[in-house]
């Protein structure tokens, strides 16, 4: 009976053990700031980002003088395509659970942990009417030059119309698309998001595998 007791606390104290660290690790790669002199400028082109508290997206004007989105995500992909929509929201995430958890009861063990591991990615891809700015749909100021890049480097992972798949969002409004890269721990959807927002030259952490992660760089209050 010792012998099983030890036994089943080591089961439980390493994987407590790990998620700590892990927590830990998130925490402090975060708090390290990539473009650390970035300052909000006053004029400029609005973009949000936004979280559900574990997923981040960015969310840009759907149609502007630098990029019409409808040419690489139409709105006939949509169930719901005839709204007049104003913006786009863009994230990235592990295929599996995007597909296969519409909600946070779907999720299972398994899926984790074949999203911890590694698995194939989409992207999804939501139509907004006039979002309103909230804590959870927080409004940035970037530059011109800043949103050039911040195009390009979403572009890049965007797969062709001829090349890709694409699934049935969870509403009318949004719908995934194939996209490049794999999905792991070291490499996951919030990080993708400041990875974008970085290479844009815009204020970010350094590793942002959380939500809260993306987040504290944007002020919820401006």
């Amino acid at each position: 009976m010792k012998r099983a007791a030890k036994w089943a606390a080591w089961a439980l104290a390493v994987p407590a053990t790990l998620i700590t660290l892990f927590l830990l690790a998130a925490w402090i790669g975060s708090a390290i700031p990539r473009n650390p002199d970035w300052i909000e400028p006053d004029r400029g082109v609005e973009i949000m980002i936004e979280t559900n508290g574990v997923h981040t997206a960015i969310v840009m004007p759907l149609v502007s003088p630098m990029k019409d989105w409808r040419s690489d995500f139409p709105t006939h992909d949509l169930r719901d395509p005839y709204r007049p929509y104003t913006h786009v929201s863009v994230s990235w995430g592990e295929r599996e659970v995007f597909l296969n958890t519409p909600t946070w009861g779907d999720i299972t063990l398994s899926t984790i942990a074949g999203a911890v591991v590694g698995g194939d990615s989409l992207l999804h891809v939501a139509h907004y009417v006039r979002p309103a700015p909230g804590e959870d749909l927080r409004p940035l100021l970037i530059t011109e030059a800043q949103y050039a890049k911040l195009v390009t480097t979403i572009e890049r992972q965007v797969v062709t119309s001829q090349g890709r798949e694409t699934y049935p969002g969870y509403f009318g409004n949004d719908v995934f698309y194939d996209a490049p890269g794999t999905y792991h721990i070291g490499n996951t959807c919030n990080q993708w998001t400041s990875d974008v927002l970085a290479a844009a030259g815009i204020r970010t952490g350094l590793w942002t595998p959380l939500a809260g992660g993306v987040m504290r760089w944007v002020p919820a209050d401006r």
